[in-house]
């Protein structure tokens, strides 16, 4: 029997979807606005039921390193926190991509630099594709736009740390993480046993290599062939991720004759901003990458080609745009609009500065 829609916030989606989807353990901070996925996985006890653990550690930078020792030993582990406190975490980040150990990291951005507002961004882009720690390494980035989405995605997460061994980002903002919206929640899934961690993840540290001796999970390397191997093997990885993960959405493009391009709550707003514009008369489409790394660059390519002009909307100051305008290599008209300081566009914006292509 199919579950029903219930209303509730994009937070309590993916703290209630994290414990259907067989998550083991939950390591986080509060900081606004994401404190709900802590507040919810504590008021819902999922320790008593499915056997999760759930800890406010003391800081991000002791919650990155538990996920660290949890995804270290095979277990399914997440955290998430926002802009300033995923920014803390990126040392570990990139030890985690550098030692091959999956983890999902939920960052439901809010405006900065630094501390900033608590108010809804998308200037995190840039941390979560470019990697905000050292050393060439890539993070799987999803970008939810609702709050289906958001239950869907950690599910999918996992999958997708599990079969790259690398951290996967959910790469939300304070729109969808407040705002409330219908869901059909996944169903639960059983968690692994011990011994089927081994079987499935033979390389984690409750494993033993085939001399019996214990596996030792590090990003340390002090000689320079062996670790240019290593990092080779991360760029095969990366590359395979590349081929075969792309995500993204086209909406109305066939006869268009401009293209908007948006991600998250922004491509929210240019949906309504299309359907202005077309009832002015100008024929737009809408193009959103879902997952922002690996970028759909050839389907941007494709979409944009033959068109009048692309405008990317984003709420912040032009980071998307940069890997757009790699895609589309000169191709096409490429022009930016965002906001910024916290402050979400109306679809009417964007509309005029489509108009201006």
């Amino acid at each position: 029997m199919a579950e029903e829609a219930v209303l509730m916030k994009g937070n309590e989606a993916l703290a209630r979807a994290a414990i259907r989807c067989g998550c083991d353990g939950y390591f986080g901070y509060p900081i606004t606005p994401q404190s709900e996925v802590l507040e919810t996985l504590a008021q819902l006890k999922p320790w008593e039921t499915t056997g999760m653990v759930v800890l406010q550690a003391e800081s991000e930078v002791s919650a990155v390193n538990m996920l660290y020792g949890g995804g270290g030993a095979g277990k399914r582990v997440m955290t998430s926190s926002s802009s300033p406190g995923v920014a803390l975490m990126q040392e570990g980040i990139a030890y985690m991509a550098g030692s091959e150990i999956p983890a999902l990291i939920v960052n439901v951005q809010r405006g900065g630099p630094g501390l900033g507002t608590i108010q809804p961004s998308q200037s995190d882009y840039f941390q979560a594709t470019r990697g905000g720690g050292n050393g060439d390494y890539h993070v799987i980035v999803l970008a939810p736009n609702s709050v289906q989405e958001m239950a869907d995605f950690v599910d999918l997460a996992f999958d997708l740390a599990f079969k790259y061994r690398n951290p996967v980002m959910i790469l939300s903002d304070g729109v969808i993480g407040q705002m409330m919206e219908k869901v059909v929640l996944p169903p639960f899934k059983k968690r692994r046993t011990e011994e089927e961690i081994r079987q499935q993840c033979p390389w984690a540290t409750i494993g033993r290599t085939k001399d019996r001796q214990p596996n030792i999970l590090t990003s340390l390397e002090l000689k320079p062939e062996v670790m240019e191997v290593r990092n080779l093997h991360l760029q095969e990885k990366y590359a395979e991720a590349e081929r075969n993960e792309v995500r993204f959405e086209e909406q109305q493009l066939d006869d268009a004759d401009y293209v908007l391009v948006s991600f998250g709550s922004a491509a929210r707003i240019g949906e309504k901003a299309v359907e202005i514009a077309r009832a002015e008369g100008m024929k737009v489409g809408l193009f959103r990458p879902i997952t922002l790394w690996p970028f759909p660059s050839k389907e941007i390519a494709r979409v944009a080609e033959g068109k009048k002009g692309v405008l990317v909307s984003e709420i912040n100051a032009g980071q998307m745009i940069q890997d757009v305008k790699l895609a589309i290599n000169g191709k096409v008209k490429v022009e930016h609009f965002g906001r910024l300081g916290g402050i979400v566009p109306e679809p009417e914006e964007i509309v005029e500065a489509l108009k201006k292509l």
